[in-house]
């Protein structure tokens, strides 16, 4: 019987030395575990800090641009009294091209009278967009490409004398 009963005690300590390993492994597994838990909080805090700063300055930039309005139709030069009709950019671009004379106004510098960025192709482009506008509304005439200026009084856009203008 006694052999019996040192078999199971050897047995016995077999299993605690077993489980004595197996329980510094998981310990240095869980602290293992906690340190990239630890590295991600930093992260998650250091993030939400980050989007909270570009928020407040995204914020900040929107609030300094012009207010963009409604979308407004340009009407035709023949239906309305004055430029009173028109919307506060076409004015803009409108005293602008009398300011140009003869030389004419450009896309660029019409980019430039909206309050956009200049350099911005595509700015460039929406300013041009609103000069072919008043072109075909007859506001401004394109006399070369590029360069737009205020009709001649009694004169459409297309260059033809406009009725009861004395041409």
């Amino acid at each position: 019987m006694r052999a019996v009963l040192e078999a199971r005690q050897k047995a016995a300590a077999a299993r605690v030395e077993e489980l004595e390993a197996e329980l510094e492994r998981v310990r240095a597994a869980l602290v293992e575990a906690e340190e990239v838990l630890r590295r991600r909080v930093i992260g998650l805090e250091q993030y939400l800090e980050a989007l909270a700063e570009e928020e407040a300055a995204a914020v900040a930039v929107v609030s300094q641009r012009k207010p963009v309005g409604p979308r407004r139709e340009v009407p035709h030069r023949d239906d309305a009294a004055g430029t009173k009709v028109l919307s506060v950019d076409c004015q803009a671009l409108m005293a602008a091209a009398l300011e140009a004379g003869a030389t004419g106004l450009g896309a660029r510098r019409a980019a430039v009278v909206l309050g956009w960025d200049s350099a911005s192709a595509s700015r460039v482009e929406g300013a041009r967009a609103r000069l072919k506008r008043l072109v075909e509304r007859g506001w401004l005439v394109e006399e070369k490409p590029g360069g737009f200026v205020l009709p001649a009084p009694g004169q459409d856009a297309d260059g033809a004398g406009r009725p009861g203008g004395g041409s």
